[in-house]
């Protein structure tokens, strides 16, 4: 083919736009710096003025590991029921994080409502639901319900 043949120009140009679609695809959206140095967690802090009932006893599950980040939760236990459920450790940073803010609070008050790991999941935090479930579920094996 000569130099400036037009089907030169065409060829060159798809694999060039080709070329260009694939790195814009293949690219994941950075996290926030302070994210980053957060190594990808978010610890999460009780409401203020909330306090344990009498005769309670507070335990942390297992760190699950999601593609996002690990979960962890911390349950209250009173009377052998939950009285309270918090994300201690929760993928952060991006989209995920913005998701996560929304999701944690949801799975917090279903914890707490159902008093078991059968909680439902949040949609469009599917990975971080599966690890709060796991994590919660280690929580109550811990406490011993």
């Amino acid at each position: 083919m000569r130099k400036s043949h037009p089907l030169r120009r065409t060829v060159l140009a798809t694999a060039a736009t080709v070329s260009g679609v694939v790195l814009l695809v293949s690219l994941k959206p950075a996290p926030d710096p302070a994210a980053a140095s957060a190594a990808g967690t978010a610890p999460r802090r009780p409401a203020a003025g909330a306090a344990a009932p009498a005769g309670a006893r507070t335990v942390t599950g297992e760190a699950v590991r999601t593609p996002y980040g690990p979960v962890r939760v911390r349950i209250t236990v009173a009377a052998g029921r939950i009285t309270g459920a918090e994300a201690v450790q929760a993928p952060s940073g991006g989209l995920s994080g913005r998701k996560t803010e929304l999701a944690v609070p949801r799975l917090d008050r279903a914890a707490v409502a159902a008093g078991n790991a059968d909680i439902d999941t949040v949609s469009g935090a599917t990975y971080t639901s599966t690890g709060y479930r796991q994590s919660l579920q280690s929580a109550l094996d811990r406490a011993g319900g």
